[in-house]
């Protein structure tokens, strides 16, 4: 009983990875590159700006096509509360599994503006509101300059509260954590080699 319970432990953990290539990414990265398809290099952004609510990632697209209008992607997921609440049972967290989620990515500018949202893995029971290209599109456009306050600057979603403050938090710290680090790199002066 024991060994087979581990086993599903470490099954369940095994299925939440992150997928950092979703197909979805894939085909709409290759299709924005006149069908080229896209190369995605991880970026390691300092230690002070690295402090992450959820986990995820910053990909740098070197793809090599003419015009190609996505120059960083983040990956990464957001939590939400299980219908029964936020409140998890001791079983569930000695498994791992306190919270409901969705992964999700941001395609941004060369200079860290938002082009695109897209949630391409919904596992919560409630709020899939959020997964609607049409609601995700208002968050196009977006520099990290104002607040994404839901109800506010978001539109809120009846039913979704809590994926709409998770996705749009998200969207918000994200977007701000690569402007910094544009910032950053922008100050560096470039050497030469001589």
């Amino acid at each position: 009983m024991v060994i087979l319970s581990l086993t599903c432990i470490i099954a369940l953990q095994a299925q939440s990875e992150i997928d950092f290539r979703p197909k979805l990414l894939v085909k709409e990265l290759a299709s924005s590159n006149n069908n080229v398809m896209p190369v995605l290099s991880e970026i390691n952004l300092p230690l002070n700006l690295a402090e992450q609510i959820y986990p995820g990632a910053f990909f740098s697209n070197t793809t090599d096509a003419p015009g190609n209008p996505v120059r960083y992607v983040y990956i990464g997921r957001v939590n939400s509360c299980r219908s029964g609440g936020c409140s998890p049972g001791a079983s569930e967290t000695a498994a791992g599994m306190t919270h409901e989620y969705f992964d999700y990515y941001i395609l941004f500018s060369e200079k860290g503006i938002v082009q695109r949202v897209r949630v391409y893995n919904y596992q919560a029971t409630h709020g899939e509101g959020i997964t609607a290209p049409g609601w995700l599109k208002q968050f196009s456009g977006y520099d990290g300059e104002r607040g994404l306050t839901p109800g506010k600057d978001v539109d809120a979603i009846s039913g979704a509260t809590i994926s709409v403050y998770g996705i749009s938090l998200d969207v918000q710290d994200k977007t701000r954590l690569l402007q910094q680090f544009l910032r950053i790199q922008s100050s560096i002066p470039i050497t030469s080699s001589e």
